[in-house]
């Protein structure tokens, strides 16, 4: 995955999340990629703080294990979305976190983020510090089933 953005403010916000330690919030596992499609894992660990992003290829998302809030929708394990390529999108990770496979239309893709203010970029740091403390305890939620 590669980024695009040049824009000062979001590569600004993008440092500050970086040294926040918004990488300890998630994990993410390439399964497969060939033929022109790639299929990814993700787990976003409980409150993690997903700015507003897009891709440059279509994408069916599938939900294995806890759940997430887009838009008015709650989605939980079994359900699914589909976004077409350069859709600007976002969710919000419930209280176990999610875990998330991602079906795309490409081998290799990229990532633009689209928060275009400052205001914007110290909203997501102060998502990131508030629930930062809960990552470290944090288990895949696909674990109860595992061991249910």
């Amino acid at each position: 995955m590669s980024y695009v953005d040049d824009a000062p403010v979001i590569l600004d916000g993008l440092t500050k999340m970086g040294e926040a330690g918004v990488a300890d919030g998630y994990k993410g596992t390439c399964l497969f990629s060939g033929f022109g499609f790639s299929l990814h894992h993700f787990w976003f660990k409980p409150g993690y703080p997903l700015p507003l992003h897009s891709h440059d290829s279509d994408c069916l998302y599938y939900v294995i294990a806890g759940d997430i809030r887009m838009g008015t929708e709650d989605m939980g394990p079994g359900d699914g979305f589909f976004l077409p390529a350069e859709t600007p999108y976002t969710y919000t990770i419930g209280d176990k976190g999610v875990e998330i496979l991602e079906f795309r239309t490409a081998e290799d893709f990229n990532i633009q983020f689209k928060g275009k203010t400052e205001a914007y970029w110290e909203k997501m740091l102060e998502k990131l510090r508030s629930e930062r403390p809960k990552w470290q305890k944090a288990l895949p939620p696909s674990r109860d089933f595992r061991n249910a």
